[in-house]
């Protein structure tokens, strides 16, 4: 069931439930409702609110006669409105209660909103959501156990109205390759865990457990243009700075590294999460989706409760960590295993002045940001107890005889030496164990329990054995076109460019010219490849859908109209319909190549840290397309410095990674420029540069060659020409004359039109009066195709619809 939409918005922006909700029932409602959810999720007003305001209905602004009704209606509007909440004693012992889990809140006070608008007492229709994910990777620490336990249940106390959504990563350690990359295996330890809160406490009554391959893969529709809507959305130095949560430098990242923090923040929206409850080693990215809020235009931000990050049990652990045995207490522990960690483990009982070493971003990644409270101490024995043991409301600390309610006092005593080192460690022993022994009894007597437990213990013995030889025999994850019966096998690959408010004619022209590459073959198939998700991720068209699809549309309509033979035997396939007819391999394609090169390769000479991340997405799609299309040969359209780094990145990974493909050969054609006039930068163009698929023929087919270039005896740039030799029917140019200019010439190459040309026997006039002639064939010729199509048609309208927003931005 889908969540119900909860604030009625009658501005521009969208609560976070309105964005996934909107996109969650898409797929069932058709391409109407799909386009409706996909401009909710880029900050726009659906059709349906757009034409609400149009028939002047809700949202809409009706001129109405007279001052005085519009003053009744809003005293009949003062008079309806609901009253503000009272708040409650019990509010606000949730607010505190809640309020405890966290080193920061952001904010406070727009929590204390949310329980106003449905917490306790609010009769809101669904619970609030709060989310935090892991991945099942075979371990748990008690920071992950018993803390988060204590945490979830403080969150979701009974009447509180909170419910907590554990994101269950079984994809991510897919993609990681744990447990072999047996998602059935993922899953077993997976469901271990939730045994472990289970025995440890946490009341699951107000907890729900996602699993992110069904979810990930059920709704692929919406997660994934999600996720390229957020990563549109920021440039690549603010997602670096979010890479701390790899706990890596900014100036060593892999391309793949700057994926994860835009998966992450799209987790919270996917997920309708009210409030991002996870450690304050992720706030970085919690940050980035407030951020996303405001260029989304999402009303209610999701509050970040920032949970504190118990340190390693070794000196200088800023943290736990899984591969290390020994720097954590761990669930599965023996009452031995706990004593001889604990009695081993670095408890200093004077404050030393922390010693900063190497530069302030390299004590930012995994380190600085890993605890908000400044502390000397970095004592890990205390932490436990502070944060574990005295977590509980209402829980003691036993010492030396005395009973403790609060942490300051024993920390106070213990650097007094009132405390010792051992009696100090002992109490946490005793403590820890009395936490883990439910938990060891759990897995002892309960019969499922026991057997996931034995389950995951062989799971870690198969792959300590098989590790040594998993790399050679390591599974290619990627899309498979070919299995799937959507392309022969061995095409030839044609990428359409991406696109532009404005189609042009030489845009039309380098495609067929690329198709028309591997003639040679007539027994290869050849594939139209349209890169309409990456035209998103790009910001091409501002992302806009309808516009990115209507110059698809436009643009095959074009090729049909020029070249129908060639067409016939296309394949035109959508790269979006490629991507969700198996999206789960896919992506993991997508960051596998991106694990694999330096961010600083895939981002190449032309693109800076100031530009969108979206390039840096774009360009690993284009080696995982290739991939999944498995080609004999590439055309590559435009032949661009970007096309080059896309070439060379695809070159190398088939190189270096994957041995078990063939290699597509590129195939470069020289396309011709179809400029009508130099310019000497972008900014100059005008209407005039060039032709565009959609001119009209009576007006522009004329007007654009009569203000062309045209110096006399110029062939160097001689757009006339260019465009007779390009369009000409045949290999014969004809150029009509009176006869007291010397009468028709016929010319069969572009070389003897030239040299007549450059010796003055062909006069710019008459050529440009057989080039306008040719010309306006042509832009008849398109516009007759696009008029006897109805799909056309509406593109058309929506291009030019498209275009005038533009202009008016400008």
């Amino acid at each position: 069931m889908t969540t119900p939409q909860v604030n009625v918005v009658k501005t521009e922006k969208f609560s976070v439930l309105e964005i996934a909700s909107a996109a969650d029932d898409a797929a069932s409602r058709g391409p109407n409702a799909t386009a409706a959810a996909a401009a909710v999720a880029d900050g726009q007003s659906s059709p349906a609110k757009n034409q609400k305001k149009k028939s002047g209905g809700e949202g809409g602004k009706k001129k109405k006669k007279g001052g005085k009704n519009n003053n009744d209606n809003e005293q009949k509007k003062t008079t309806n409105a609901e009253p503000p909440r009272e708040w409650t004693p019990e509010l606000e012992a949730d607010l505190q209660r809640i309020l405890t889990v966290g080193e920061e809140c952001i904010s406070s006070s727009e929590l204390k909103s949310l329980l106003l608008a449905k917490g306790r007492g609010s009769n809101h229709p669904a619970e609030f959501n709060l989310y935090d994910g892991f991945e099942p990777s075979g371990r748990m620490h008690i920071a992950q156990g018993v803390f988060k336990a204590m945490n979830v249940n403080k969150c979701t106390l009974e009447g509180t109205n909170a419910k907590f959504i554990f994101w269950v990563a079984d994809w991510f350690a897919l993609m990681n390759d744990k447990m072999g990359g047996d998602l059935d295996k993922i899953r077993t330890v997976g469901r271990y865990l939730i045994e472990v809160w289970k025995a440890a406490g946490m009341h699951l009554d107000h907890v729900e457990f996602k699993w992110a391959s069904e979810e990930i893969t059920d709704k692929a529709h919406v997660y994934w243009p999600l996720m390229l809507n957020v990563a549109r959305s920021f440039n690549i130095t603010r997602i670096k700075k979010c890479c701390q949560i790899m706990g890596r430098l900014e100036g060593n990242l892999t391309a793949a590294q700057v994926l994860y923090p835009l998966m992450q923040c799209t987790d919270v929206f996917f997920l309708k999460a009210d409030i991002c409850q996870l450690g304050v080693d992720q706030r970085k990215v919690n940050m980035l989706a407030r951020e996303y809020c405001d260029v989304a235009r999402i009303k209610r931000k999701p509050v970040i409760l920032s949970h504190h990050m118990l340190y390693g049990l070794k000196q200088g652990q800023e943290k736990m960590s899984k591969s290390d045995p020994d720097s954590a207490v761990f669930m599965e522990d023996t009452a031995e295993d706990v004593e001889r960690k604990i009695m081993k483990a670095y408890c200093p009982n004077k404050e030393e002045e922390e010693k900063i070493e190497g530069t302030a971003d390299q004590q930012d990644a995994g380190k600085e940001s890993m605890h908000l409270v400044k502390d000397t101490l970095k004592n890990p024995v205390l932490d436990y107890i502070q944060n574990i043991i005295l977590c509980p409301p209402g829980s003691t600390f036993t010492v030396n005889g005395i009973t403790y309610n609060e942490f300051a006092p024993i920390r106070a005593a213990f650097l007094k030496r009132e405390i010792s080192e051992e009696h100090l460690k002992k109490g946490l022993i005793k403590e820890l164990n009395k936490l883990l022994q439910p938990v060891r009894d759990h897995f002892t007597n309960d019969e499922t329990a026991k057997s996931l437990f034995e389950q995951v213990r062989q799971f870690k013995k198969e792959a300590a054995t098989t590790s040594s030889s998993s790399s050679s025999e390591k599974q290619i994850r990627r899309l498979d076109l070919v299995s799937l019966g959507k392309v022969k096998a061995g095409c030839h690959a044609v990428f359409a460019p991406l696109p532009s408010a404005a189609p042009t004619l030489e845009q039309s022209m380098e495609v067929i010219i690329q198709i028309k590459a591997a003639a040679d073959n007539k027994d290869q198939a050849k594939v139209l490849f349209l890169p309409d998700w990456t035209a998103r991720v790009c910001n091409s068209c501002e992302a806009d859908i309808k516009a990115i699809d209507a110059f698809y549309t436009v643009l095959v309509a074009s090729l049909n109209a020029l070249e129908p033979e060639l067409m016939k035997d296309v394949v035109i396939m959508k790269q979006s319909e490629a991507i969700l007819s198996d999206p789960s391999n896919y992506w993991i394609s997508v960051i596998n190549a991106g694990r694999h090169f330096n961010l600083d390769d895939v981002m190449g000479s032309n693109t800076n840290d100031a530009d969108g991340v979206g390039v840096v997405i774009g360009r690993l799609m284009k080696v995982a397309d290739i991939m999944g299309l498995e080609p004999a040969s590439v055309g590559v359209v435009s032949q661009s410095e970007n096309d080059a780094i896309e070439i060379a990145l695809v070159e190398r990974y088939f190189d270096e990674e994957m041995n078990t493909l063939t290699k597509p050969a590129v195939l470069n054609k020289d396309t011709p420029s179809l400029a009508l006039q130099i310019v000497e930068n972008e900014a100059h163009k005008t209407e005039n540069f060039e032709y565009f698929i959609l001119d009209d023929p009576k007006v522009h087919g004329k007007s654009k060659m009569k203000k062309a270039f045209c110096e006399p005896g110029n062939v160097e740039f001689c757009p006339p020409i260019v465009l007779a030799t390009v369009f000409s029917k045949g290999d014969i140019m004809m150029i009509q004359r009176s006869p007291e200019n010397g009468g028709d010439a016929r010319y069969n190459s572009k070389e003897e039109m030239e040299a007549d040309f450059k010796s003055g026997a062909l006069h710019p006039g008459d050529l440009k009066a057989s080039s306008t002639k040719i010309m306006v064939g042509v832009l008849e010729k398109l516009a007759s195709a696009f008029k006897a199509d109805s799909n056309t048609t509406k593109a058309s309208k929506a291009l030019k619809a498209f275009q005038k927003k533009m202009s008016k931005k400008k």
